[in-house]
């Protein structure tokens, strides 16, 4: 069976990185780059893996692709912090790489949202490319929501990945001002320019998307939640994109 690698990107993840790194105790290898945390997060790596590697902040992309080139493993599968693999998603991995048909593989992924499973919304199953040949690995140079770019053969595993995006609403917002900062950004630096229906119809429309149209109402109170806070998303986003084209 070829060998497996994981990447975890880390930094101040006490709280997550070792249930993470439980989940995967079966890989060949798991390498955690870690970019300068406060509290034990690099204590508690070095229990589970002897790839602790401390560095200094290169972006989402660049510190993924600075972590890659540490890895020796045939495949890779990269996970954030807050994410667990699950046994059945562990015993679908390791069958897949026995004999591999396809060059990476998307996997489903379900998240946790306030202590909520989000099942609707356009949310779930949320198909992500995670799972790679090392050889073909690359993130892409986005500021925020980053991904692996796609070999020409990819496959779709079942089971789900789970993540534990947002245990409370502080967590949310803390991550809220810096993710539109640099998606505002990505914006700008593809020659977007701001024009006053953003702001207008984009966070209504996602908001009707997201709660309506792709059933957010069944997941409760909470998928109301995610789909008022996704549409405010979108808004301080375009908002700062017009603060950018200002200067």
């Amino acid at each position: 069976m070829s060998r497996l690698s994981v990447l975890i990107l880390a930094k101040n993840e006490s709280a997550n990185i070792e249930a993470c790194l439980r989940s995967v105790g079966w890989a060949d290898e798991i390498a955690v780059i870690d970019t300068g945390s406060t509290d034990d997060t690099v204590a508690k790596a070095r229990h589970f893996t002897d790839n602790v590697f401390v560095t200094q902040w290169r972006g989402f992309a660049g510190t993924k692709n600075w972590g890659l080139r540490r890895l020796t493993g045939d495949w890779v599968l990269w996970l954030d912090a807050d994410e667990r693999v699950t046994p059945d998603l562990a015993e679908e991995i390791q069958k897949v790489l026995r004999t591999p048909r396809f060059d990476g593989y998307q996997i489903p992924r379900k998240a946790n949202f306030l202590g909520h499973w989000i099942l609707h919304g356009g949310w779930y199953p949320g198909y992500v490319l995670r799972l790679i040949k090392r050889e073909l690995a690359e993130f892409t140079d986005t500021r925020v929501h980053e991904g692996l770019k796609p070999p020409r053969n990819v496959g779709r595993l079942k089971q789900p990945l789970l993540h534990f995006t947002d245990p409370t609403l502080a967590h949310y917002f803390d991550k809220f001002n810096r993710y539109t900062s640099l998606a505002a950004q990505d914006l700008k630096d593809r020659g977007r320019r701001f024009h006053w229906y953003d702001l207008l119809f984009r966070p209504p429309h996602l908001f009707v998307k997201m709660y309506l149209l792709k059933a957010g109402f069944l997941d409760g109170f909470a998928g109301f939640l995610l789909a008022v806070l996704s549409g405010f998303y979108v808004f301080a986003k375009y908002a700062k994109l017009w603060e950018k084209d200002l200067k």
